[in-house]
């Protein structure tokens, strides 16, 4: 039993008439025939009377009448009820980046979008790479992530963000903690504290080191930005982070941010979802963040 039939049913039964019920659903007079005859095998019961001058309902035809026009009355109202929904930016928005970025960056604009959005909540989520993130937006459980490095999909929209540097992040006793620039030469024989692998950043930082010639030396791994730049500080090693992520930390004097003369580690962050059809909500996040471009670039370059 389908919802067009159900309609048939009730047309037929409003007119009492093949003809006119057919002129109303737009179909052929057999269609409507067809159809009504379906119902009544599958019910096991007449439905109408056929008459000369058009037809009659049974008593059982009245009982699946009165049953039909609720239901196809409430398949209307959920097709009113979602698209208003769509309308009204009513619904969820999954939200992935790295942890940091999630603190330092996006979290100033995501509480701007949820003030002017009050129908629309954010989810966040925290991923350790961009694997991670394109990953979850394939398989449904991400809507919008941000992610640097450029990663081809074909079920996937990209839209760049914005760019940042990667720095030699070192402690503030480390002799080249005064320095503005350094050489590779310099830090060559430096101890490493990396990313672990699959991280956008020690992608980045594993490109330098081919690039300079350098087999570094490593001290730690980790995902966790805030223990990386912690045992930085203690002088157990090294790091190349984005500058906005040691921001508060060369201000407050615990790390020194440094350039590495004739490298500069650019990366560049875009947002993803899927291609094709989405909701109104998720269309309204990706706008806002979009038309807030000029915030994060300026964020980022701090």
């Amino acid at each position: 039993m389908e919802l067009w039939q159900l309609r048939t049913l009730v047309a037929t039964a409003e007119t009492l008439n093949f003809t006119k019920a057919s002129e109303a659903l737009n179909l052929t007079q057999s269609a409507v025939s067809h159809q009504i005859k379906a119902l009544e095998e599958e019910l096991g019961t007449p439905l109408f009377i056929r008459a000369s001058r058009g037809v009659k309902l049974t008593d059982a035809g009245k009982l699946a009448y009165e049953h039909a026009k609720r239901i196809v009355s409430d398949a209307e109202d959920m097709v009113l009820a979602v698209a208003h929904r769509e309308k009204a930016l009513v619904g969820t928005v999954r939200v992935a980046a790295a942890t940091q970025a999630l603190v330092y960056l996006f979290a100033p604009l995501f509480e701007e979008f949820m003030d002017s959005h009050p129908s629309v909540e954010l989810v966040f989520r925290t991923t350790t790479s961009t694997e991670q993130t394109v990953t979850g937006i394939l398989d449904g459980s991400i809507d919008v992530g941000f992610a640097s490095l450029a990663v081809y999909s074909p079920g996937l929209a990209f839209t760049p963000i914005f760019e940042d540097e990667l720095t030699l992040a070192v402690g503030k006793k480390h002799p080249l903690a005064k320095k503005g620039t350094v050489k590779v030469d310099d830090i060559r024989d430096e101890r490493w504290i990396l990313f672990e692998r699959g991280a956008s950043i020690r992608r980045a930082t594993d490109a330098f080191f081919k690039e300079a010639g350098m087999v570094p030396e490593k001290a730690l791994e980790s995902n966790d930005t805030y223990f990386i730049k912690l045992m930085v500080e203690r002088g157990l090693g090294v790091a190349l982070l984005p500058g906005w992520s040691v921001k508060e930390e060369v201000e407050a004097g615990e790390l020194s941010r440094l350039r590495i003369k004739d490298h500069k580690l650019v990366r560049s962050v875009s947002m993803a979802s899927l291609k094709g059809s989405r909701s109104a909500a998720i269309d309204a996040f990706i706008r806002f963040m979009s038309d807030n471009k000029a915030v994060l670039r300026k964020k980022a370059a701090a």
